[in-house]
């Protein structure tokens, strides 16, 4: 079992802006293992402190190539543009093509304190902006045009998800499932 319940949309800690990470202390390395793992838990290759109800502008991911952390993280430059399928595990079983920056550069720091400084394109580059939105309050859902985000919360109602709803901290049964094809939920 996950360390974590994942925040679901609805929930009010998903929609603050995140606290900057003054001290990274023993307390805050634990949280980061512990979101870790919640990630791997729930499929993830991306998570941010907020959806786990920590306030701290801090995410965690991986790429394939094993966990790492960002505290702190801005994107400093960001180029082209990219089409892409995107999940959330804040918004459980449910993706929209999203258009963001194909290429990002994102600077931060590393538990140690050593700067971070990451070019990335593609998956990666969406991963980081995707959990910088978490990190300033802003969903997925967000990023969609008016027709499909009035379609998405009455989908959302639906499934008994979202504003309002009782489940807003934790993801409805979905019996298992698992996005198909090469979708990452982030």
């Amino acid at each position: 079992m996950a360390p974590y319940e994942i925040r679901i949309i609805g929930d009010p800690v998903l929609r603050r802006r995140a606290a900057d990470v003054d001290n990274v202390d023993g307390t805050l390395v634990r949280i980061v293992e512990d979101m870790v793992e919640t990630m791997y838990s729930a499929d993830g290759i991306g998570l941010a402190a907020p959806q786990v109800g920590v306030q701290k502008r801090l995410f965690v991911w991986d790429m394939g190539d094993g966990p790492r952390t960002i505290v702190n993280p801005q994107i400093v430059e960001s180029d082209g543009e990219w089409v892409y399928d995107e999940g959330c595990l804040s918004v459980p079983g449910l993706t929209w093509e999203i258009v963001r920056p194909k290429e990002v550069h994102i600077v931060g720091r590393d538990l140690d304190g050593n700067e971070v400084s990451v070019e990335a394109d593609e998956l990666e580059a969406r991963l980081f902006q995707h959990e910088l939105d978490h990190l300033d309050g802003t969903l997925l859902i967000e990023r969609l045009d008016d027709s499909t985000r009035k379609a998405a919360l009455r989908t959302l109602r639906e499934m008994g998800i979202g504003p309002g709803s009782p489940t807003s901290s934790r993801p409805p049964d979905t019996g298992g499932d698992k996005p198909s094809g090469g979708l990452r939920l982030l």
